[in-house]
């Protein structure tokens, strides 16, 4: 029995469809990935992700940043995470 790929978010063609954004009630393929880390509950090596369509980049891009745990921002067909 031959057992599907997975991609970095789940199946692209799966029932939950692509990956769509973190931004609260946006179901909007995702198009960015926010690499964040907070630091008082992780470790420095430690990176989370959101996703972003391209209207919530910079939103959540604010959100993580003002608290000091954004680290990057790339596109999502370029992250390598």
């Amino acid at each position: 029995m031959d057992t599907p790929s997975l991609g970095l978010f789940g199946p692209a063609d799966g029932p939950e469809g692509p990956p769509v954004c973190s931004g609260k009630g946006c179901r909007r393929p995702a198009v960015w990935v926010l690499v964040w880390n907070n630091p008082k509950l992780h470790t420095p090596d430690r990176r989370k992700t959101w996703l972003a369509c391209e209207d919530h980049r910079e939103h959540l891009s604010q959100f993580l940043g003002v608290r000091g745990f954004l680290k990057e921002v790339v596109a999502l067909d370029a992250f390598e995470g």
